[in-house]
């Protein structure tokens, strides 16, 4: 009987093995093709965000009457193998954004034999919505957050006799963090589904602690966004939306256990 436990237990550890492997051969192919395109990505997606022709910037002028113009900023690498750094860390982390469905779902399959069957049914289309927010939140961050970011320290200047030149290092770190963290936070309602469906959180723990949670939600974005007014309001309001999303989820999920109980 030992034995067994030990096979199986190898067995489990060479399905993870392989299901990590497909994982890295999925990212790493990615990462070759952005790679190929390095330069046209930095100058389309990365540095166009300091133009004031960027998507966003046009939308903002269109809608809101906010426009901006050409941000005097210029970029440097300070570091021999800077600009390599940066070129292959872009392609890897491209690769792990654009592979995250299938990187979720790979670890998804290798968990989800050992639930049980309510446990399954808890998380029943997770892979599709995880992927689904995990996404909006990535463009969100992108179109909104770091376009924001970006245009607001980059125009300003303390006095005109100081040049904005921001590092390679300094420029991306911004753009990435700020995209990654609106992914995570888009999140929100999976982890209210879940939290709900297991017994940990009501709807009246989060109607609750309503207020808290903005204030939270405040602070993130003055964390994530440029410290002026406007800038943390439209941050803050998609996130505010999705915690109200988050509240509604878990109200049907109760009511739906109720019904169950019945």
């Amino acid at each position: 009987m030992e034995e067994e436990k030990k096979m199986s237990f190898l067995d489990h550890l060479e399905e993870l093995r392989w299901r990590l492997v497909k994982c890295a051969i999925a990212i790493v192919s990615i990462a070759i093709l952005l790679w190929y395109y390095q330069e046209w990505i930095m100058n389309n997606v990365f540095l166009s965000m300091s133009k004031a022709d960027f998507i966003s910037f046009k939308l903002m002028c269109k809608y809101l009457g906010v426009c901006v113009g050409e941000i005097p900023v210029k970029m440097q690498s300070t570091t021999m193998s800077g600009q390599f750094s940066y070129a292959l860390m872009m392609s890897m982390l491209g690769g792990v954004v654009f592979a995250f469905p299938f990187v979720f779902y790979q670890l998804w399959a290798f968990v989800k034999p050992g639930l049980k069957f309510n446990e399954k049914s808890i998380a029943k289309g997770i892979v599709f919505y995880v992927s689904l927010l995990f996404f909006l939140g990535i463009l969100f961050g992108y179109f909104v957050v770091s376009p924001i970011c970006v245009q607001f320290f980059g125009a300003y200047q303390i006095s005109k006799d100081i040049e904005n030149i921001f590092t390679i290092n300094s420029y991306m770190s911004t753009i990435i963090s700020t995209v990654f963290y609106s992914g995570l936070l888009f999140l929100l309602p999976v982890v209210s589904y879940l939290l709900t469906k297991i017994g940990i959180i009501t709807p009246a723990f989060f109607r609750k602690y309503r207020k808290h949670a903005i204030v939270v939600i405040l602070v993130l974005a003055a964390i994530i966004t440029p410290p002026d007014l406007i800038s943390q309001v439209i941050v803050s309001i998609p996130i505010v939306i999705l915690y109200e999303i988050g509240i509604i989820v878990s109200a049907r999920v109760e009511k739906n256990k109720l019904k169950e109980d019945k």
